[in-house]
This record gives C-alpha cells, structure tokens and sequence, in this order.
C-alpha cells in the first residue's frame, strides 16, 4: 500500500497488522511510548517503523548507539548532541 491511498476524506486509509510478542517485551514497549510522551503505543510502533522504513541504512548497533547518547543526554552523563548530529556522526 502506498502513502498515495487514500478515503473520501483525503486521509491515507490505514489496514490492521498482528503482531506477536512477548508480553515482557510489549510491557517494553508500553512503558516507553508512555514516557516520550506519545498518544497511543500505535503512535509509537507506527513511528518506529517509520523510523526504520527511511533510514534503512542505521543497523542495530547504530540504533543502539543513538540510544546509548539519548540515555546518557536524559540523565546528564555527557554533553548534548541532536539527533541530527548524532545521525550525522554515522555516515
């Protein structure tokens, strides 16, 4: 489906996915779309995937590394860097 889809009312039309995961891992994910402050835990996977749909070329490890610095920005263990510098950085 493309972005290009769309109803009568102009919004893209959306279709429903399952997904299994353990519940230790969706109590994960709960706790972290509540704490950046999202809507919904949809708002937040739709995001995530977003995230990775258009940045293919981040692996794990740069993901985990992104993390690592928004970690340590959060809880005052280093200096500040945005996340477009931090993109930056991995190309």
């Amino acid at each position: 489906m493309s972005g290009t889809d769309t109803t009568n009312g102009g919004e893209p039309t959306k279709t429903n996915i399952n997904i299994r995961l353990t519940e230790s891992f969706l109590e994960d994910i709960d706790a972290t779309w509540q704490a950046e402050g999202y809507n919904s835990r949809s708002e937040f996977i739709r995001d995530a995937l977003r995230d990775a749909v258009k940045h293919p070329e981040l692996t794990r490890e740069s993901w985990k590394e992104i993390a690592a610095v928004e970690h340590a920005r959060r809880t005052g263990d280093s200096e500040t860097f945005s996340r477009e510098e931090i993109l930056a950085d991995d190309e």
